[in-house]
């Protein structure tokens, strides 16, 4: 699985080095390298990247400004001269923490901590990763029918495909884009845009019946309707 990422960096030769960080991994694709904030967000709001290199001190505004204002939550590694910068990271959900100067051994571990982090959950808006058998999966978020929650996994439907994936049905729905699912009764979400019926106590989803709780009948029926 090759995951796209871009440099958010001042510094042309500490940019170059990250560049050549990524080429040498071979798992990392570098789709833009930006030298302003402000650059970086119209980019990343355009084309979502899986992973952003981010460096807090930058000549246009605080890195930490970008990640408030993008719309999706990529994964974030920081690329600093300072510690000071911590808390501001634990509060962003920073992923690691590269402290320049930093070796390309020292680059790989954070890599692989963002690895791990893909068990599930979006990489951009319109697709999420899905950790299989020890695999990645890359699932358009149109293909997927519902979720549903089997024991310690969640099994994704799609009209051709069923993958197993060890989460909860909770982790899931708090990452998938609340305009397109909704939570039916607590072993079940489903693509909105798959619904094709909407019953007293259930839904169709392509000939499939699933149940919908009583406490959430209402709130199915307002989201899906619209009404």
């Amino acid at each position: 699985m090759i995951l796209s990422c871009v440099i958010v960096e001042d510094l042309a030769i500490a940019a170059a080095y990250l560049k050549s960080c990524c080429e040498r991994n071979g798992q990392i694709r570098v789709t833009g390298i930006y030298g302003t904030v402000q650059e970086a967000l119209v980019s990343l709001r355009a084309h979502p990247a899986d992973i952003v290199f981010l460096d807090v001190e930058m000549p246009d505004a605080n890195g930490f400004v970008l990640l408030d204002q993008l719309n999706y939550h990529p994964k974030v590694i920081l690329t600093t001269g300072k510690e000071e910068y911590a808390y501001d990271a634990f509060e962003h959900h920073v992923t690691d923490f590269l402290k320049k100067p930093f070796t390309y051994q020292r680059f790989e571990e954070a890599i692989k901590k963002v690895m791990g982090t893909f068990h599930y959950g979006p990489a951009t808006a319109d697709h999420i990763f899905v950790k299989v058998n020890g695999s990645l999966i890359r699932l358009p978020l149109n293909e997927i029918l519902y979720v549903e929650s089997v024991g310690d996994y969640v099994r994704f439907v799609t009209a051709k495909n069923k993958y197993l994936s060890h989460h909860t049905i909770k982790g899931i729905f708090a990452e998938l884009p609340a305009a397109d699912f909704v939570k039916i009764h607590r072993s079940y979400i489903v693509n909105k845009q798959a619904v094709t019926a909407i019953k007293e106590q259930s839904i169709l989803i392509d000939e499939r019946e699933l149940p919908v709780s009583k406490a959430n009948r209402a709130v199915v029926k307002k989201l899906i309707s619209g009404k």
